[in-house]
C-alpha cells in the first residue's frame, strides 16, 4: 500500500462493530449445514409448515421472552423456525419494520441460541408446550401432511406479509458457496471481518461523495455481513453510526451476465477497492464457484442404517501406501514492475512455477503485468502448500529480426509458500521483491516486481491413480478395453499416482485353481513392491468381500434402490451410481466422454445424508480419482473388479456380474437398471451417433471408422466416439481423453499428439478442422472445444497444455483458439490464464486470438451470486 492507502485502510478497521463476528461466522456455518441436512426445508410443505410456525409460535414467543424473561436461560429455537427467522432478517430494513409494525420494536437474538450449539433446549420446549398444546417444539420436517398453511398464516391476528417462501429459496443456495472447509479457519474468517470494514468504509465514502456505485461483496465478505445481519439491533445501531443508516441487503438480483447490474458493479467495486486501499479485491476460497451439483437422491440418508466398525490388516495398507498430503488454492497476479533496463523494448511478462514441482503444479506458466499489459490478468491454481512459487521476468523483443528469437530472462525471485503456510500466518500478501538479475542484464537499479498473492488454508488433497496392465496393448486395437481374451495368469495391473511411482499391483486369479477348491469364485491379489501379496478381495456365493470382510459389495435393496448399481457397507455405507455425480459431474453441459465409462462412490451418512461423493472411477482410461484416505483402497479394487468385466463383457457385463452378487434379487431390477443405461446413452449427443450400444458400452469404439488409424492408444478412451472418423488419424493418445467423446463429423487434419489430454473429444462439433494441435495434461479441445465451438475448431485449436481447451461454451472458435497453456478462467477479452472460451464466454469467440494464457476470459464466473440497490445505496449481496 501507498502511504495515503494505508491510512484508508487504516480508517476501515476503525468502523466499530458490536458483535463477534468470527464466532458469529463460525456458528453460522455449521447452522447452515445443518438446514442443508434437511432440505425439506428449501421448498414445499415443510417449507411451508415452517413459516406457519414461524409466525404463529416462534416470532409471539421471542416477543414475550424479549419483554420479561419467562425463565432463567436462553431460548433454544427449533431448527425449521431458525431457518425462516435466518431468512427474514437477511432484509434487515424489511425485518425492522415487520417487528414494529407487529410487536412495537426490533425483536433480538439477545438471550437466543441457534438449536446447533448443543444447548438443552428443554426449557424451551417446556413453555412452548404450554403456550401451544397443539403444536409440538421438534417438527417432522419430512413426513408433513400438505395443508393450506397460507390461509392458516392469514388467520393469525399478527403475521409477516413478507414473501419468505421466496426468500428462503434465494438463500437456499449460500451454504454451497462457503461450504469449503477451509471457509472454517479463524485466518480466514479474521481476514473476512477486515474486509468486511473495508466493504462498509467503500459504501461509506460513497454516501459522503454522493456516488451512487453498486457495490458487489466476495462470499468471504457476504459471509460477514450476514453474520452481522443475524444481530439485528447490534446492526442497525453499527450501521447508522457509521454510514447514518440501515444498509439495505435485498437479494433479488442474481443475473451475472457479461455488462449487466451485477457484473458492471462488481468491475465498480473492484477497481474502487484497489485504488482505495491498494490490495487485491479478489481473494483465494471467496469467489463464485458455479452453481451447485445436481442432487444425487433426493432421499435423505436413514439413520437406522448401521455401519459396522471392524479392524483389518488391510486396513492398515492405506497408511503404507499412501502419504498424508495437503492442497491450497492460490490466486496470482503481477501488478506492476520497476527499474527494467535502460533501452528495454518488447513485451514483458512473468513465468511462473515451483521450483520443485509438486502432483498438482508440474508445469511452467505464462502471466502478464497488470501495468504493463493494462488488464487484470489473475492465475488461479492448486499446489502443495511446500516449497517455493520461482517468478522469471522475461522480455520479448516485438522486431521482425527478433521474433523467432527465445524470450530473455531479465531477473528471477522465489517466493516461500512455507513462510506463510506452515503454520498458517496469513493468506494474502501483496509486496515488492527485488529479483536476481541473469546474466547479461545491466540495471543501474535492482528489478522490483509486485506480486499479490493469496491462498486458502490447507487441506487434504485428493488422490488420483492409474491403472496400467502387465503386458502390452495390441497396435491392432483401436482402444485398450475392447473385449479380448483374458491375459495370462502371471499378468498384474499396475497401480501408480500422479508422479508414476507404483503403489500396488493387482491381479484376479481363480480360487479354485489356486487353493485347489472347485467352485469358489475369484478372489484379488495385492502385490507390493517389497514382494508381499495379500488377498484383498474374495467373490465368494454371497458376493465381494474386501480387505478380510471389512467391506462387502452387494446389489442394492430393490425396494430402496435410488439410481445406484451396487452398495459398498462396512465401516461406512457407500452406494456406487453409473455416470458422474455431485462434485465430479460435468459443467455447462460440454459433452467430455460416455458417461457409461464413469462410477462415482458416493458416501451416504447422518452428516451428509443427502450424499457426498468420494472417489470417481473411469473405466475406460482406467483412473481412479479419490477424495479422501480411506477411500483409496475400497476404489481401487473395485475399479478393478469392475474393470475385468468390462474388458471381458462390456458394460452389460457388470449389470450381469452384479446380478450375481446376490442371488434373490430379480431379473426384472437389473433390466429397470440396464434400460436407464439405455436412456443415458441416447443423451450422448451427435458424437456417438452411428455406435451401437455395444460398442459405446464396451470400448467408446472409433466411431464409423477412425480414417488412416488411431495412431497408438495407450490408457486412453481412445477415439472413443470420433463421430464420423478422425480424418487423416487421431495421432497418439498416451492417457488421453482422445479424439472421443465426440470429435463430431471428423477431426479433419488430426489430433495431433495428446498426452494425459481431454483430446479432441468432448464435442468439436463439426470438426478441428486444421487439427487439435498438441494436448498436454489438457482438456484439449476436448470437453472444450466442444460444448459450444459450434462448427469447429476453425483453423485448429493450436496447442493445449493442462488447458480447459476452447471449452464451455465458446459458442464458435472461428479462426481457431490459438495456444492454451495451463489455463484456468478469468474474464471475457483476450482469455489468457482462462478456462478457455469456456464457461460462458458468449456466443463467440471470433477470433479467440493469441495465447489463452492468465486471461480474463469468464470474470464474472468468479462473482457474487445476487446484486441489489434500495435506499440511493446500491449493494449487492446473496
Amino acid at each position: 500500500m501507498e502511504p495515503k492507502q494505508e491510512l484508508e485502510w487504516m480508517e476501515a478497521q476503525k468502523i466499530a462493530i458490536s458483535v463477534d463476528l468470527v464466532d458469529v461466522a463460525k456458528t453460522q456455518l455449521q447452522f447452515l449445514a445443518a438446514v442443508d441436512r434437511n432440505r425439506h426445508l428449501y421448498e414445499g410443505p415443510a417449507l411451508d409448515r415452517a413459516i406457519y410456525r414461524y409466525n404463529a409460535c416462534w416470532l409471539p414467543l421471542l416477543a414475550k421472552h424479549s419483554e420479561s424473561r419467562t425463565y432463567e436461560g436462553p431460548l433454544v429455537v427449533p431448527l425449521d423456525c431458525e431457518w425462516i427467522w435466518h431468512c427474514h432478517r437477511l432484509n434487515p430494513v424489511r425485518y425492522k419494520l415487520d417487528c414494529e409494525e407487529l410487536f412495537g420494536r426490533v425483536l433480538d437474538n439477545f438471550d437466543v441460541v441457534s438449536t446447533v450449539q448443543g444447548i438443552c433446549g428443554s426449557q424451551t420446549e417446556e413453555i412452548w408446550n404450554k403456550l401451544y398444546p397443539d403444536e409440538p417444539y421438534n417438527s417432522d420436517l419430512i413426513n408433513v401432511i400438505p395443508e393450506d398453511f397460507a390461509k392458516k398464516i392469514t388467520s393469525l391476528a399478527k403475521h409477516t406479509k413478507y414473501d419468505l417462501i421466496s426468500a428462503a429459496k434465494r438463500q437456499s443456495p449460500f451454504f454451497y458457496q462457503v461450504s469449503r472447509p477451509y471457509v472454517k479457519s479463524d485466518t480466514f474468517i479474521k481476514e473476512a471481518v477486515a474486509r468486511y470494514k473495508g466493504f462498509l468504509y467503500l459504501i461509506k465514502k460513497n454516501k459522503e461523495n454522493g456516488i451512487k456505485r453498486f457495490c458487489v461483496p466476495t462470499y468471504d465478505i457476504d459471509l460477514i455481513w450476514h453474520s452481522h445481519q443475524l444481530h439485528p439491533v447490534s446492526y442497525c445501531k453499527d450501521l447508522n453510526e457509521a454510514l447514518g443508516k440501515v444498509l439495505e441487503h435485498d437479494d433479488t438480483d442474481s443475473d451475472r451476465t457479461k455488462g449487466k447490474k451485477l457484473d458492471v458493479g462488481f468491475s465498480g467495486t473492484t477497481k474502487q477497492w484497489e485504488n482505495t486501499f491498494g490490495t487485491r479485491y479478489w481473494k483465494a476460497g471467496a469467489m463464485y464457484k458455479g452453481n451447485a451439483p445436481s442432487p444425487i437422491t433426493s432421499s435423505p440418508f436413514s439413520s437406522s442404517v448401521i455401519c459396522k466398525k471392524a479392524v483389518s490388516s488391510n486396513e492398515q495398507l492405506h497408511e503404507k501406501l499412501l502419504q498424508d498430503r495437503n492442497v491450497v488454492e492460490v490466486f496470482l497476479e503481477f501488478v506492476d514492475v520497476k527499474n527494467l533496463p535502460d533501452g528495454q523494448e518488447g513485451s514483458i511478462f512473468v513465468l511462473f512455477s515451483k521450483s520443485q514441482p509438486d502432483a498438482f503444479f508440474d508445469a511452467k506458466r505464462r502471466l502478464s503485468i497488470l501495468s504493463e499489459s493494462r488488464e487484470k490478468h489473475v492465475a488461479s491454481f492448486q499446489c502443495e502448500p511446500t516449497g517455493e512459487l520461482l517468478f522469471e521476468l522475461m522480455s520479448h523483443s516485438s522486431s521482425k529480426l527478433s521474433l523467432r528469437r527465445s524470450p530473455k530472462t531479465l531477473g528471477s525471485v522465489v517466493f516461500s509458500m512455507q513462510d506463510y503456510l506452515d503454520p498458517v500466518s496469513k493468506l494474502y500478501i501483496e509486496k515488492w521483491l527485488e529479483l536476481v538479475p541473469s546474466s547479461g542484464t545491466m540495471s543501474t537499479k535492482p528489478i522490483l516486481l509486485r506480486v499479490a498473492i493469496s491462498f486458502t488454508a490447507p487441506v487434504p488433497a485428493p488422490y488420483t491413480f492409474q491403472l496400467t496392465q502387465s503386458r502390452p496393448v495390441s497396435k491392432n486395437t483401436c482402444f485398450f478395453n475392447l473385449p479380448v481374451k483374458p491375459q495370462h495368469a502371471k499378468g498384474w495391473a499396475h497401480v501408480t499416482d500422479e508422479n508414476g511411482t507404483r503403489i500396488i499391483s493387482l491381479q484376479m486369479r481363480d480360487l479354485n485353481n489356486v487353493k485347489n477348491v472347485e467352485n469358489l469364485g475369484k478372489e484379488v491379489v495385492g502385490l507390493r513392491e517389497s514382494g508381499e501379496t495379500r488377498t484383498l478381495a474374495e467373490y465368494m456365493e454371497n458376493g465381494w468381500s474386501f480387505m478380510d470382510n471389512l467391506w462387502l459389495l452387494h446389489l442394492p435393496n430393490k425396494s430402496k434402490n435410488d439410481g445406484h448399481i451396487f452398495e459398498l457397507t462396512g465401516t461406512k455405507l457407500v452406494k456406487i451410481f453409473p455416470g458422474r455425480k455431485g462434485e465430479y459431474e460435468l459443467r455447462y453441459h460440454v459433452n467430455q466422454g460416455n458417461e457409461m465409462d464413469f462410477l462415482t462412490a458416493v458416501e451416504f451418512s447422518i452428516e451428509d445424508p443427502y450424499g457426498k461423493a468420494v472417489a470417481l472411477l473411469d473405466l475406460k482410461s482406467k483412473l481412479v480419482l479419490a477424495k479422501e484416505k480411506w477411500m483409496v483402497l475400497p476404489g481401487i479394487i473395485l475399479a478393478f473388479i469392475a474393470s475385468d468385466i468390462m474388458k471381458k463383457e462390456g458394460y452389460e457385463g457388470i449389470i450381469a456380474k452384479s446380478k450375481d452378487l446376490k442371488m434373490n434379487d430379480t431379473d426384472e431390477e437389473i433390466v429397470t437398471n440396464d434400460l436407464n443405461r439405455v436412456e443415458l446413452s441416447s443423451e450422448l449427443g451427435t458424437g456417438d451417433a452411428g455406435i451401437t450400444k455395444k460398442v459405446v458400452l464396451s470400448s467408446g469404439g472409433c466411431g464409423s471408422g477412425c480414417g488412416s488409424g488411431c495412431g497408438n492408444v495407450v490408457t486412453s478412451s481412445g477415439c472413443g466416439g470420433c463421430g464420423g472418423g478422425c480424418g487423416s488419424g487421431c495421432g497418439s493418445m498416451m492417457k488421453s481423453g482422445g479424439c472421443g467423446g465426440g470429435c463430431g463429423s471428423g477431426c479433419g487434419g488430426g489430433c495431433g499428439s495428446m498426452m494425459k489430454s481431454g483430446g479432441c473429444g468432448g464435442g468439436c462439433g463439426g470438426g478441428c478442422g486444421g487439427g487439435c494441435g498438441s494436448m498436454t495434461k489438457s482438456g484439449g479441445c476436448g470437453g472444450g472445444c466442444g460444448g459450444g465451438c459450434g462448427g469447429g475448431c476453425g483453423g485448429g485449436c493450436g496447442n493445449t497444455l493442462r488447458s480447459g481447451g476452447c471449452g464451455g461454451g465458446c459458442g464458435g472458435c472461428g479462426g481457431g483458439c490459438g495456444n492454451m497453456v495451463e489455463s484456468g478462467g478469468y474474464e471475457n477479452d483476450s482469455m489468457k490464464k482462462s478456462s478457455g472460451c469456456g464457461g460462458g464466454c458468449g456466443g463467440g469467440c471470433g477470433g479467440c486470438g493469441g495465447d489463452l494464457m492468465d486471461s480474463k476470459c469468464g470474470f464474472n464466473e468468479h462473482l457474487n451470486e445476487e446484486a441489489h440497490c434500495i435506499n440511493e445505496e446500491p449493494v449487492a449481496a446473496a
